[in-house]
């Protein structure tokens, strides 16, 4: 387990459609690497990139604190709410499901914090869709950042007969 480390980064993709969830985060340390750049994300905001809290409820984040950026720019209120409602809940969820878990050791929560990347499509609509697959991603995405997955062995082993889905 990389439980340790300073910084721990993970990623997963989950959904299908212009609801996909596409989650990118770094975790760690307050007082490291991840604490400086969850600090940044709040004052290098610009229009169509706007830093928020994960939050379960008003007046209710998780913990640890969980900052969340947009991946792409959000152009209109439409896109603003799904970012500002469902995939917000979502990783707040996710992030407070891996402490009751353990995924998450509990006697982090207050001293480590994450930035989480989130990826709404301009065309999406579905919330529910939008709520489900972030919360699956970002759980993903947790685990494999604390567990540190992939290991270098698989990545080594896999690098040639893999093809970005994307690409």
């Amino acid at each position: 387990m990389a439980a340790n480390s300073k910084i721990m980064v993970g990623e997963c993709f989950v959904g299908e459609g212009n609801e996909i969830a596409h989650i990118d985060l770094i975790i760690g340390p307050k007082d490291g690497p991840v604490g400086q750049a969850f600090a940044n994300a709040w004052i290098s905001q610009t229009q169509g990139h706007t830093a928020l809290m994960a939050l379960l409820n008003l007046n209710l984040a998780p913990k640890p604190s969980t900052v969340m950026i947009n991946k792409v720019t959000i152009k209109g209120g439409a896109q603003a709410e799904l970012m500002f409602g469902p995939a917000q809940g979502a990783v707040a969820r996710a992030v407070a499901d891996s402490v009751a878990e353990g995924v998450i050791p509990q006697e982090h929560a207050e001293d480590w914090c994450l930035v989480v990347g989130v990826f709404i499509h301009w065309d999406a609509s579905d919330k529910q869709k939008i709520y489900d697959y972030n919360y699956e991603a970002t759980k993903g995405a947790i685990k494999r950042a604390v567990q540190g997955e992939p290991s270098i062995d698989e990545v080594l082993q896999r690098k040639d007969s893999e093809k970005h889905v994307l690409a």
